[in-house]
């Protein structure tokens, strides 16, 4: 049977891979580039959960290829491990296991020694989480109540400041999660994280905003008084739609000093439906809480007048494509996704339950509050106004 030979990739290939990789190029893209499919890509990335292997270093006190051609000669001149390790500046030991290890004086071949010794060397060092299991448990049971890594890191050092036993990165409990040859963190967690992600995805992986028509009479966010762009005074609001399968959606709501969370269910994203229950969610805030609503330019914000009409809560617009200038909601967005799966019928969620997620949002540590949760801010500020 006639097998077509695939050739794999050169060191050279492979740094370019993960250099691609971490540019935020997609799989599909990278196997474009090296005329490969995308699960070529994908299985070169898997081993390592998508996070680029850190080089290896011989260490400074290992033989050098150097030093074993140095020994090989002499083996061949008939000199003893002594005399060798003299000429070397090395301690007769030194050459003298070298030479038991890899064959004797009759034996020994630079080049193979060097190259075992380099596989020999291959002795990663377990990670704090593998050495503890009280911290492992405490990081395990967090991933299960939904916490981001992030959270998780931030909590430990607020809880535990003065033991460095119960501290941990959020790197470290990324790595644990993706790198499953650690066999620290079960594989399970990893669907406790708001990305379903099988591999992790590179930070420059970029964001693609839309435009979406014109909208009369808009107010840009670039007059948007300095006071709102700051987060120094609470009561400004972003907002935007979150889709789902069937045309389902639900409108979400995000202060942007402390980050407090409202979800409100909507029936379709006709502009009547959106304006009518972004008015209804208004009426249940004192008004020095609710003073200025930032969205995106979709068509469902198109009465926007009525809604300020309503309220007197002023609408502000972002630039076409800019997702960014809505910062605070685009991530509530994405932690939602845990709750809320892209092309899951939304429709199905009540009011309800949608209170239930966004009090769980607004009980999370967040580590852009130092830590402390939007629940505890935004009751600090209702209090401050009572």
């Amino acid at each position: 049977m006639d097998q077509r030979f695939r050739r794999g990739f050169t060191a050279a290939e492979k740094t370019e891979l993960w250099d691609r990789w971490q540019r935020g190029e997609s799989l599909k893209a990278i196997g474009r580039a090296f005329g490969k499919p995308s699960s070529s890509i994908y299985h070169q990335m898997a081993p390592h959960g998508g996070i680029r292997p850190a080089p290896r270093r011989r260490s400074r006190l290992a033989l050098t290829i150097g030093e074993r051609e140095e020994i090989s000669r002499g083996l061949a001149a008939h000199q003893s491990a002594r005399s060798m390790a003299r000429l070397l500046g090395r301690s007769p030991s030194t050459v003298s296991r070298e030479l038991s290890r890899n064959g004797g004086y009759a034996g020994y071949r630079a080049t193979f020694a060097d190259e075992k010794a380099w596989d020999r060397a291959r002795r990663p060092k377990p990670c704090k989480l593998a050495r503890s299991p009280g911290l492992r448990q405490a990081v395990a049971s967090k991933l299960r109540s939904n916490w981001a890594p992030e959270q998780i890191a931030g909590w430990l050092k607020k809880a535990n400041p003065k033991d460095e036993r119960y501290r941990v990165s959020h790197e470290t409990i990324y790595r644990s999660l993706f790198v499953q040859a650690r066999g620290v963190l079960k594989k399970e967690l990893l669907g406790h994280l708001r990305s379903k992600r099988t591999i992790r995805r590179s930070k420059q992986a970029g964001l693609n905003g839309d435009g979406r028509g014109q909208i009369k009479d808009i107010v840009s966010i670039r007059q948007r008084p300095a006071a709102v762009e700051d987060r120094a005074v609470p009561g400004h609001w972003e907002g935007d739609l979150l889709s789902g399968s069937k045309n389902s959606y639900i409108a979400t709501l995000v202060e942007r000093h402390t980050r407090y969370v409202m979800l409100a269910k909507v029936s379709n994203k006709d502009t009547q439906t959106v304006i009518t229950a972004l008015i209804k969610q208004a009426k249940k805030l004192p008004n020095e809480l609710y003073k200025s609503l930032t969205w995106d330019r979709g068509k469902e914000l198109t009465d926007h007048r009525r809604f300020t009409l309503a309220t007197n809560i002023d609408v502000y617009f972002c630039d076409p494509q800019s997702p960014w200038q809505r910062g605070s909601n685009e991530n509530t967005n994405g932690l939602l996704r845990q709750y809320f799966p892209k092309g899951t019928d939304l429709s199905v969620h009540s009011q309800a339950h949608l209170n239930k997620v966004a009090r769980q949002l607004n009980e999370r540590p967040r580590e852009t509050l130092q830590f402390e949760t939007p629940a505890e801010r935004f009751n600090a500020c209702v209090a401050s106004i009572g």
